[in-house]
């Protein structure tokens, strides 16, 4: 093949090499074309050790010396062109390498689709064309991801939200999904949704964080145009799209990038920089220009390609150091000494640059479990530029006073208080995720302690507490209606115990908590500065009582917030306030229209101007049992 047949320039090679083709995947990878008038199908390969690259294929009866690809010399990239192929064939790059002849089936890294496992071959797809029909979420978008914005994101994975139990349980489709979804995520008041990896993954116990395919949406659900539908169609309604990202590491499936050419192309060499063996996976070498390119277009490809509205970065913790999950000597330090992954560091920042570079009104968030300085704060003030940061302190210390029997609380005070000392250093997230109802931890129902009525307003107030606490929220599919059982990625959630008032008084609740976080601007105006929190009580250990205000920009829009994490009544309890005059009760757990048992202040209580707390006025309530209230000053009272 002359270079003039080719459809890589001489200027795409230098910038694959140099790491700066963030667009790769428009060269790399199968595409659709003609050379000469004739129809089929362009195919390139970056594995520069490789002495020969052929192309196997249901086309040619996977005959490994029917197409050899040419190689474009020191560039590593090996092409070549293939008439007559069309939409949908089955494909890989058969590879001998220079080093000890080793020889490789491997799908493609650009893959745009793949089988269905447990088959692993790549398919040729086109995947441009689709009619897009989002283009108002679009110009909404960047005002829906501002800092002072509402934000409720809705955590999903895919193969287990719901099945089809009549036709043998199967999966839905990507095109099945997108109505149901939309119309739940719609009806919750839910902001977006968060999905669990859907690129291509061989194993579904991985749940996707387990990566082959970059590049392609699983075929688990359809195909690439119907997971644009999908994409299209919350968008359509009003939903935001956030996809779990995963360059920490990938797996050591053979067809997969370990060990690609015959050498660790993808991966360091030595396994302990190269290697998460907690995990079993291998660790990208971000060091290199190449590889760091591979995933820098793929954060721009899910954006531009198919819509995506923002990326969750799993385990950021295990990028950035070292010595993450290994023992003394299992390590290699850095050029300074330290356990500072620095090539990591550089490519964090440079991936959140070019993302809010290109599209500025999408987000980035950092799933990340350490104390880490400025996850969430701009690289040119010195931190990694992520938009927000999962506040894993919080989860923790939340679920550790929420676990225990409520007469004993009173002695873990400062678990549940200690979050608001950090809340504001970072642009934080308040996550139950899917790593909270796993793996013997017990739903997020078993977690709460008490018969199942205290259960059910443990959960209620654990909730309120979440929507009222500074921070933006993330919760997790079946939590929001209590689903018993620990979370199963191979069957659906149990919808039934909807029949159940208990189950649909406490969805009701998270329903109506996100339609007042995206109401009351104190829920969600000023959650990343102190100036949007003032405590009133925080040390009535003995009572478990919390109270609380958050502020809005409008003066006379604050929100008070009291809790009670006792299951006794407090009668007569005062607190001060900033303000005379009626305040409303606009929210309160214990309503028998959540499942509660009834008992409150009447709708209303006025202030009157006894001090307390600091405040020249004060509430004397009747605090209900497990129970969060939420206080308005009404207009006009």
């Amino acid at each position: 093949m002359t270079k003039a047949h080719s459809r890589l320039t001489n200027y795409d090679l230098h910038l694959l090499t140099e790491g700066t083709h963030y667009r790769a995947w428009e060269k790399l990878g199968a595409h659709l074309g003609e050379k000469n008038g004739e129809p089929g199908a362009w195919f390139a390969v970056w594995a520069p050790n490789a002495e020969r690259v052929a192309l196997i294929a249901d086309f040619n009866d996977w005959d490994d010396t029917a197409h050899l690809l040419d190689s474009r010399g020191d560039s590593g990239i090996w092409e070549g062109f293939v008439p007559g192929v069309g939409n949908g064939a089955r494909y890989k790059y058969a590879i001998r390498s220079r080093n000890n002849g080793y020889k490789a089936e491997k799908t493609d890294p650009f893959a745009f689709a793949g089988e269905i496992r447990p088959a692993t071959a790549s398919m040729v797809w086109d995947i441009t064309g689709y009619d897009w029909q989002d283009g108002e979420w679009l110009a909404s978008r960047g005002q829906r991801h501002r800092l002072d914005a509402p934000l409720a994101i809705y955590e999903v994975h895919l193969g287990s939200w719901m099945r089809v139990p009549e036709e043998g349980d199967r999966w839905l489709t990507y095109r099945e999904l997108a109505p149901r979804l939309a119309a739940y995520v719609t009806e919750m008041g839910f902001t977006h949704v968060e999905l669990l990896p859907v690129c291509e993954h061989p194993l579904d116990a991985s749940w996707g964080y387990q990566t082959v395919g970059y590049y392609a949406p699983t075929s688990r659900f359809g195909t690439p145009h119907d997971f644009m539908y999908f994409v299209d169609i919350l968008h359509q309604n009003g939903i935001g799209v956030i996809l779990d990202w995963v360059p920490g590491h990938f797996p050591r499936d053979a067809h997969g990038l370990g060990y690609f050419d015959g050498t660790h192309l993808y991966e360091h060499a030595d396994p302990r920089q190269g290697e998460q063996r907690d995990w079993g996976t291998f660790v990208f070498n971000y060091g290199r220009q190449e590889v760091k390119n591979f995933l820098l277009g793929n954060a721009l490809f899910w954006l531009q390609m198919y819509h995506i509205d923002g990326l969750r970065v799993d385990a950021v913790a295990s990028m950035l150091y070292l010595d993450y999950s290994r023992q003394e000597g299992e390590w290699i330090p850095n050029r300074f000494g330290g356990r500072e992954n620095l090539e990591a560091v550089d490519f964090i920042k440079q991936v959140n640059e070019l993302i809010y570079h290109e599209h500025p009104d999408t987000l980035t968030i950092a799933e990340e479990s350490t104390a880490w300085p400025m996850v969430s704060r701009p690289t040119y003030l010195g931190g990694l530029g992520f938009g927000c940061k999962w506040n894993m302190g919080w989860m923790h210390d939340t679920l550790l006073y929420m676990e225990q029997d409520p007469f004993f609380r009173q002695y873990h005070q400062q678990s549940i208080t200690f979050s608001l000392l950090y809340a504001f250093q970072e642009n934080f997230i308040l996550p139950f995720s899917h790593d909270e109802v796993v793996h013997g931890k017990g739903s997020m129902f078993a977690k709460m302690p008490g018969d199942d009525w205290q259960k059910f307003a443990n959960l209620r107030l654990l909730y309120g507490y979440m929507y009222t606490h500074p921070g933006k929220k993330l919760l997790f599919m079946g939590c929001e209606f209590g689903q018993q059982a620990e979370w199963n990625h191979e069957r659906s959630l149990d919808w039934h115990l909807l029949d159940d008032p208990a189950h649909k008084g406490l969805q009701r609740w998270v329903r109506d908590l996100n339609t007042t976080l995206r109401g009351e601007p104190a829920l969600h105006a000023i959650d990343f500065a102190a100036e949007g929190f003032t405590w009133i009580v925080c040390q009535d250990h003995q009572q478990s009582v919390l109270a609380y205000l958050r502020h809005s920009r409008q003066e006379g829009e604050e929100l008070v917030c009291v809790a009670n994490f006792t299951p006794v009544p407090r009668h007569n309890y005062r607190i001060g306030v900033p303000q005379g005059g009626i305040w409303k009760e606009i929210l309160n757990s214990d309503a028998p229209l959540y499942g509660g048992s009834g008992m409150g202040n009447g709708g209303e209580v006025r202030a009157t101007p006894v001090a307390a707390h600091g405040q020249y006025h004060s509430l004397n309530l009747t605090l209900p049992p497990l129970a969060i209230i939420l206080f308005k000053m009404r207009k006009n009272g």
